[in-house]
């Protein structure tokens, strides 16, 4: 993490981004451990991850907050400044938290986090229309870091969530990352479908059962 007292832990979208991957590996008719996949998924936070044979080798701790602005959470933040606020006697420690993850992002320029009402105020309004255009640099940004975490060799990038029901948000991604590899979109998520095919799974001996404790 650049520090011995802070440890980067892995927390992500990882029922939907697993989903996503799987239901690509099989469109393709490929074994999901044998592709090189960047996948993204667009939700009330955002997560990009680099999956390498199976495996999540990197991603951003979206849970709280680390990576691009989303509709909730406010992304990486200027550390300097975070540290300020939080000694600057004004917030308790839960509001400070609440401004990363719950109240930060989109909601905490616009008071919504809906990308459709906030696309709609950016037909008239200079700050929706850089807001929105911050968050798809940044998701941008993100993925090309995934890029280079698997060394330029990208089977796919695959985007999920349902931030990617906008045309016009998953077009300005594209306009940045289209000539890095093959884009595919799965708008929505549906973790109920994402949990079945799981337990399919294990019923079939497709995949191991892990026990957490």
């Amino acid at each position: 993490s650049g520090h011995p007292l802070f440890e980067r832990k892995s927390i992500f979208h990882a029922l939907m981004q697993k989903w996503v991957a799987r239901k690509y590996a099989k469109s393709q008719i490929k074994p999901y451990e044998e592709l090189r996949l960047i996948v993204v998924h667009l939700g009330s936070g955002i997560t990009v991850g680099a999956h390498l044979n199976g495996k999540v080798i990197d991603v951003n701790q979206g849970h709280d907050g680390e990576g691009p602005i989303a509709p909730l959470r406010s992304g990486s933040l200027p550390a300097g400044d975070l540290v300020r606020l939080c000694f600057s006697g004004n917030y308790s420690e839960n509001e400070v938290l609440s401004m990363l993850t719950g109240k930060g992002g989109l909601f905490a320029y616009f008071g919504t986090m809906s990308t459709i009402e906030i696309e709609q105020l950016a037909q008239t309004d200079k700050k929706a229309q850089m807001v929105l255009s911050a968050m798809a640099y940044q998701v941008s940004k993100c993925i090309g870091s995934m890029y280079a975490v698997l060394e330029g060799n990208v089977d796919a990038i695959l985007i999920s969530g349902g931030v990617a029901n906008s045309k016009n948000f998953i077009d300005m991604i594209l306009n940045r990352v289209r000539n890095m590899a093959p884009i595919h979109i799965f708008p929505g998520s549906d973790e109920i479908e994402a949990l079945g095919m799981n337990g399919l799974m294990a019923l079939k001996g497709e995949i191991e059962i892990n026990e957490y404790k």
